[in-house]
């Protein structure tokens, strides 16, 4: 990915965050859906980013790596730097970024008239990435760490509508860590998944972090406290308090997070 350009004014902050926010907006036309939010993601930990329906959540992550510019009449302001780039500068490259913070969807998004094989590496090959003999490595080490590959090593030419709605999930992750992401965004994973698909999902989300860092949108408060490192409450857009995730639950800082955690609305 293109750096930022040497003549920018704008500087990173300091920070050992791999992925921040600094007062990011976003807007489907006149309507302000994400409030100026300001909020970094460490290396090697799973944030969760909780609130009730609507608040904003989805749309957060979409502005994490420009996907929300593609919408009708939406833009962003602020910046959101990932290492030391800003990736809304000019001369930084939308797809680039999208394969460096990778987003996998609620409901699964397999490409249905491509096989399980060529669905994982998808994404390299639109780029020429790898030559092929390359990508049946990579193909084995995603669907390794999406944890995968003992289900569908048999059986890599069959197409996706053969998998189970979980599995078929487990491939579009593998599909997001085949472009080595740095980053990695979940959009609530499991909505529409079986209890055993979801602790599988779970599991997985909790292995990943020595290798990507996530970032989780989920509405389950219960999975935030399981996965999740730091958990983030967004309300009405806002980012209310972001704080470790036995802190926010335990002993929150704001009586707003407070009372959606005791289930007082949302």
């Amino acid at each position: 990915m293109a750096a930022a350009s040497a003549d920018r004014a704008d500087v990173p902050p300091v920070t050992t965050a791999r992925l921040a926010a600094e007062g990011l907006g976003a807007y489907y036309g006149p309507t302000r859906v994400v409030r100026d939010v300001t909020a970094s993601f460490t290396p090697g930990r799973v944030t969760a980013i909780v609130g009730p329906s609507g608040c904003g959540k989805s749309t957060l992550l979409r502005c994490l790596n420009r996907l929300h510019e593609t919408g009708r009449d939406a833009r962003t302001t602020g910046r959101v730097w990932l290492d030391d780039v800003d990736v809304y500068a000019p001369d930084v490259s939308a797809v680039a970024v999208r394969r460096q913070v990778a987003l996998v969807m609620q409901r699964p998004t397999p490409f249905p008239t491509l096989s399980i094989e060529q669905n994982v590496v998808a994404g390299l090959q639109a780029a020429h990435a790898r030559p092929t003999a390359d990508l049946r490595a990579v193909t084995e080490d995603a669907l390794r760490r999406a944890a995968l590959w003992s289900e569908v090593s048999h059986r890599l030419r069959a197409r996706p509508g053969t998998l189970s709605e979980g599995q078929q999930q487990r491939l579009c992750i593998a599909r997001a860590l085949a472009t080595s992401p740095r980053v990695l965004l979940l959009d609530e994973p499991t909505a529409s998944l079986d209890p055993l698909s979801v602790q599988k999902i779970e599991e997985l989300v909790y292995g990943l972090r020595d290798r990507v860092t996530v970032v989780m949108v989920t509405h389950n408060m219960q999975q935030a406290a399981r996965v999740s490192d730091e958990t983030a409450f967004l309300l009405h857009g806002e980012l209310v308090e972001m704080a470790a995730t036995t802190t926010l639950f335990t002993t929150p800082g704001d009586p707003r997070t407070e009372a959606y955690i005791t289930g007082r609305f949302g």
